[in-house]
């Protein structure tokens, strides 16, 4: 096991073992890669994702590799309509809610991400100040602990719209609703964001206030 960008590598050796590889091959005009390419250009996308989606740190090396062994045996049923990017991520959002139902069963909780995540961050080939760098490491823990006070379907419409980039067709797709559903649910999580940030904004507030100290006549 290796880091990698986003945290701990799990080997695409074990993955191999598991079947044999899919080699390269076309579909309706479009190349379609191996399953060694995508799991080196994809890797990093389903590490965050399953973070962002509210897998606890314990458990998101095994969704990281549900996810690739899914997209393994899949690799076959690939039809070029959809980009390896959407595809994946439907892969990848699928297992993250049966991780999710096996938890409830065992009345597991999902938790923050841990405070000493920093090394979890994608750092650029040209580093930026310690002092950037803490604060993109503050903010990204923000983003993920408001991103938990979503309820489940809002969580996932807003990490794959406005994390993703994705479309709301492309969305309706992935998640297999209606577009006109997709779009109501992202104004809600939009809105759910806004609040949760909100009440950050407030407690950080409140807090100040008590530790600042108050001038005596």
């Amino acid at each position: 096991m290796v880091a990698g960008q986003y945290g701990p590598v799990t080997s695409s050796a074990a993955l191999r073992a598991a079947a044999p590889l899919s080699e390269e091959r076309t579909v309706a005009s479009v190349r379609v890669p191996s399953f060694d390419e995508i799991y080196e250009d994809n890797f990093d996308l389903v590490w965050r994702t399953a973070r962002r989606l509210g897998v606890p740190d314990a458990a998101v090396d095994d969704v990281v590799q549900d996810t690739f062994l899914v997209l393994h045996r899949r690799l076959a049923e690939y039809d070029g309509r959809a980009s390896i990017k959407r595809w994946v991520l439907g892969i990848c959002v699928k297992v993250v809610a049966d991780h999710r139902r096996r938890w409830r069963r065992k009345e597991a909780h999902c938790v923050p991400p841990a405070a000493d995540s920093a090394d979890d961050i994608a750092i650029a080939s040209l580093r930026p100040s310690p002092s950037a760098e803490v604060e993109q490491a503050e903010a990204i823990r923000l983003l993920e602990a408001l991103l938990l006070e979503l309820d489940e379907p809002q969580r996932e419409v807003l990490v794959l719209a406005q994390l993703e980039e994705m479309s709301v067709p492309e969305i309706a797709e992935v998640l297999g609703a209606n577009v006109n559903t997709i779009y109501a649910r992202l104004r809600a999580a939009r809105a759910a964001f806004d609040a949760a940030y909100a009440r950050h904004r407030a407690r950080e507030a409140s807090r100040v206030s008590q530790n600042t100290p108050r001038r005596t006549p």
